[in-house]
């Protein structure tokens, strides 16, 4: 089942149970890949989203509520907060399990030696094999920087 496959089944699944929270979060996701189809009909591109594109899609939801739990928080809206925490579980149900710092570590020293990387020109390379293996599965905003201090020394 792909991933747009488990989405529908958990919007209808939601909408039977009456899980108001639940079904609305769900609409946002879909709305977010349909506004993608969209983008991707526009530049030409044939056949619609992919997975791949599903899970950044939901990385970058999930993301975003994480950064806009944290400012509702310091502003003291702990009710808003929540929210956007509730929004985050239903997100992450469909993202593949977070690697560990251990694990990242692991991955980068695997596409290191893989590409053959020896200095920070390297980077790009390295960012983009990662990101083709493990998109939805570490933050790389976090990774960079780490391939950056791992190519520097």
């Amino acid at each position: 089942m792909d991933m747009r496959e488990r989405i529908t089944a958990a919007l209808k699944k939601a909408m039977k149970e009456r899980q108001a929270d639940r079904l609305s979060t769900l609409r946002l996701i879909n709305a977010a890949i349909k506004d993608r189809d969209i983008a991707a009909r526009g530049d030409g591109e044939e056949g619609g989203v992919s997975d791949a594109d599903v899970l950044a899609i939901l990385g970058k939801m999930a993301k975003q509520r994480q950064e806009s739990a944290r400012a509702y928080e310091e502003g003291g809206r702990l009710d808003l907060a929540e929210r956007e925490r509730a929004e985050i579980e239903v997100i992450e149900e469909f993202l593949p399990r977070q690697l560990s710092d251990k694990e990242v570590r692991a991955a980068i020293d695997a596409a290191i030696t893989n590409i053959g990387a020896t200095s920070i020109r390297d980077m790009g390379k390295v960012m983009g094999a990662l990101k083709e293996k493990y998109t939805g599965r570490m933050d790389f905003g976090a990774v960079g920087p780490m391939v950056k201090d791992r190519l520097s020394t």
